[in-house]
């Protein structure tokens, strides 16, 4: 009764050149081999991108640091300059509020530095004319003298510090700032006293013609 069956059942099991029953493993066969997964990869256009952007943040980032900072808007112009011969010298910055010119200085000057004047023309009375004009426009004049010697051209002398107000001394006469000049002994005065500013009185400025040329004046 069984024996076909278990003639069918050998063949099964000894099928040649077959290690290993269809559909079951053998289990002296080797495990097959499976391939190694390597870790994960980023793309190399992902990693192209990204240095991209890292590169062009550096440039962002260093063109900051070094960019100029921009100029304000409400940055005042370089201030201009205006000088009139004979005149005091005004300073105005565009757009500033407020100016510096040298009106105080020569304010205080009328007031507070002594100005002589001296005749040295040859014509009496000269000296006490210019004095006259002097304290009617404000300066704080002493007695007229006579000078030394008599000169062609008027001068005005100033000590030390003293240049602004020698300068507006000069242009109250009308002189030009070429007349104005440092004190020294070769002017012709003996003395300038307790002045700062000294004028001398030339022909130019006394209206005189004429020049005479003596040691002693004649007159103030």
């Amino acid at each position: 009764m069984y024996g076909p069956r278990l003639a069918a059942r050998e063949c099964l099991l000894l099928h040649p050149g077959v290690g290993r029953l269809a559909g079951v493993d053998d289990p002296s066969a080797p495990e097959p081999h499976s391939p190694e997964r390597s870790g994960p990869r980023v793309p190399i256009d992902r990693a192209a991108i990204l240095l991209g952007l890292f590169v062009l943040a550096v440039v962002l980032l260093l063109s900051q640091i070094h960019s100029p900072a921009p100029a304000t808007s409400g940055s005042a112009a370089a201030p201009t300059t205006t000088t009139v011969p004979g005149s005091p010298t005004t300073t105005a910055p565009a757009g500033a509020t407020t100016t510096t010119t040298t009106t105080t200085l020569v304010a205080k000057a009328k007031s507070h530095v002594p100005v002589l004047v001296a005749n040295a023309s040859g014509k009496p009375g000269a000296a006490a004319t210019v004095t006259n004009e002097l304290q009617v426009a404000g300066w704080n004049v002493q007695a007229p003298i006579n000078a030394t010697a008599n000169v062609a051209t008027s001068t005005v002398y100033y000590v030390a510090g003293q240049k602004v107000a020698a300068t507006a001394v000069a242009a109250t006469l009308h002189l030009t700032p070429s007349a104005v000049l440092p004190y020294t002994t070769a002017a012709p005065v003996s003395t300038i006293g307790t002045a700062e500013v000294l004028v001398v009185v030339a022909p130019d400025l006394a209206g005189a013609a004429t020049v005479t040329t003596t040691t002693t004046a004649t007159g103030n």
